[in-house]
């Protein structure tokens, strides 16, 4: 995970030599045993899993409910600082993770479909659109494939979710730690 980062966090791939990942690797080994305080969480966590729920929970999944379209947050308050869902949901175009680009193929005849990549090569291209269907092209049938620079996921701007209702939001998503998941195990 050092060597190639993780996709959809904030953990880029690393150059370093193999000597350096493996001396991280024993730092990190070492810090296994020791349990980190817990984070005091902020907000109204049932009213931010409301605002979550009727807001975002289309396009995000959270313990195996909701959309594809957007990543999976059920792990997303290990992942994520208060900081980084703040900025992401304030203005979700200024990062966005290497599988949720957003593509614009515009067709021979001119249709476009808006989508989110998920794969593509010299001769192809995989999105899935905003009903989450995934769907192929072969370039060559396409007119041209436009890279977006503004994500699939509308902006929150305090005019759209002041910052009461943010802090909520931010406080439901830092209790979302993967523990659902792990007992279900």
């Amino acid at each position: 995970m050092i060597r190639h980062g993780v996709t959809g966090t904030e953990m880029p791939p690393s150059g370093m030599w193999d000597n350096e990942l493996l001396q991280i690797m024993a730092y990190l080994r070492s810090l296994n045993s020791v349990t980190p305080p817990a984070e005091a969480v902020a907000g109204n966590v049932d009213h931010g899993k409301q605002l979550f729920t009727s807001n975002c929970a289309s396009c995000h999944r959270v313990d195996g409910q909701g959309g594809r379209l957007g990543p999976d947050l059920s792990r997303i308050g290990v992942a994520r600082s208060r900081a980084a869902l703040t900025r992401e949901i304030r203005t979700p175009s200024e990062w966005i993770a290497p599988n949720y680009e957003t593509v614009t193929l515009v067709m021979k005849d001119g249709q476009k479909v808006r989508a989110v990549k998920k794969n593509e090569d010299a001769f192809s291209i995989q999105v899935m659109d905003a009903r989450e269907r995934l769907q192929g092209y072969l370039k060559a049938n396409l007119q041209d494939v436009q890279h977006d620079t503004a994500s699939m996921m509308p902006a929150f701007p305090p005019q759209r979710l002041n910052d009461s209702d943010l802090n909520d939001v931010i406080g439901y998503l830092t209790t979302l730690r993967g523990a659902n998941e792990v007992a279900a195990r």
